[in-house]
């Protein structure tokens, strides 16, 4: 097999860069672990950037997402009893952000794929990445017990914290970053009205929580746990319960509890890999940096890596541009470290640290009381949350 771009991973980055690639003529195959059933059930993310929302729309993919998705012009803040709104559109100049989940996010795109009759190989085992700092390049696979070599000139790693792609890249290549935070999210999903039209994020002396939604219909919620606390030992009841204590009165007398369809923990880290890119192979999303989802920034900051990458491959297929071949990392990492800044700084704000009332503590509070009663801070969430500009290749 031969193609122009292989790309590894078929999750929303990764179909989304293909889609965009074979909308501007770029032969693009991809090869997926997982079955596609097993993508689809991953429940993730539901906040899309404006910037996101662009893409989306040049590859082909917003009718679903236009009638069903839900446009926020703002986002709460709870500080115990005390509830702060932020402005998004007043403050940014009328940007908002998109209500959607990744779930449909990925089948839009995996729909669009198939109606293109683009190449897509699920359930490829042994993915192997070779020659990547040759001109030309080749990845093995099985499949159905056989192996089989795709030739291409680039490959995109779009393959997630634990895939194979940055584990291509030969040891002293490329340098991590990372924070681990002491606690984690216990996240919650129902069918249940939300309890606000906006989200909420509640910061609360018993520890962290947010009320995300889905739809009109779907809620999501979260508080923050201890790294030592299993998902088996908290019931629905008990999740409720503990959720109520930690919004304000009259948010917790609205909430609308019911029987949960997906209960996990998730811990929260902040990383990210220095360069991005190895000879032909880019790292895409999470194969490159994690955040915590405290700034609701994942899926948005692949999207701007694949924004990144697909503008750069239009360059050298339909330009010859292959001199802007090194500015990949470099372009896509200043708009991560900032990213990256914003969650540490939410997490940091909003999370409980210490059972103590210590130094740090009272620095907590005092950040938070000034972000929240100046409108230069107000601002600065705003900004942030509805997400930065995307950076020129340049």
């Amino acid at each position: 097999m031969k193609t122009q771009v292989a790309i590894i991973g078929a999750g929303p980055s990764g179909l989304l860069l293909g889609q965009l690639l074979s909308r501007q003529g770029i032969d693009n195959v991809i090869l997926e672990r997982k079955s596609g059933e097993y993508v689809l059930s991953r429940i993730r993310a539901g906040v899309l950037e404006q910037g996101m929302v662009d893409l989306l729309r040049e590859a082909g993919v917003d009718k679903r997402m236009d009638e069903e998705g839900e446009v926020h012009d703002g986002v709460e803040l709870a500080l115990d009893n005390r509830r702060v709104r932020v402005d998004l559109a007043g403050l940014t100049g009328g940007k908002t952000v998109m209500v959607y989940g990744q779930t449909e996010v990925t089948r839009d795109l995996m729909e669009a794929r198939e109606a293109t009759g683009g190449t897509t190989i699920y359930e490829a085992d042994n993915v192997q990445p070779h020659d990547l700092e040759s001109e030309s390049p080749y990845i093995t696979f099985e499949k159905d017990g056989e192996t089989h070599r795709l030739d291409c000139d680039y490959v995109a790693g779009c393959d997630g914290f634990h895939g194979i792609s940055r584990k291509s890249i030969p040891e002293g290549r490329i340098k991590e970053f990372e924070k681990v935070y002491p606690f984690g999210w216990l996240g919650l999903l129902s069918d249940t009205p939300p309890v606000a039209d906006e989200l909420i994020y509640a910061r609360h002396e018993r520890g962290f929580a947010l009320c995300s939604m889905r739809s009109s219909t779907r809620s999501r919620y979260y508080i923050q746990v201890g790294l030592d606390e299993k998902v088996e030992e908290w019931s629905d009841e008990r999740f409720w319960e503990e959720l109520k204590r930690r919004l304000p009165d009259d948010v917790a007398e609205k909430l609308v509890t019911g029987p949960s369809i997906e209960k996990s923990i998730a811990p929260l880290r902040s990383f990210v890999v220095e360069p991005m890119q190895y000879g032909r192979l880019f790292l895409v999303g999470d194969a490159a940096h994690i955040v915590p989802p405290t700034g609701a920034k994942g899926l948005n900051l692949a999207a701007s890596d694949v924004n990144t990458l697909y503008r750069l491959m239009v360059k050298v297929y339909q330009e010859g541009r292959t001199d802007l071949i090194p500015n990949y990392s470099e372009t896509c990492l200043k708009r991560i470290w900032k990213a990256e800044r914003f969650s540490w700084w939410m997490t940091s704000m909003l999370h409980k640290f210490s059972e103590e009332e210590d130094f740090n503590t009272r620095m907590q509070q005092a950040e938070l009381d000034y972000a929240t009663s100046s409108e230069a801070g107000l601002t600065t969430i705003a900004e942030n949350y509805v997400g930065l500009p995307y950076e020129s290749l340049e």
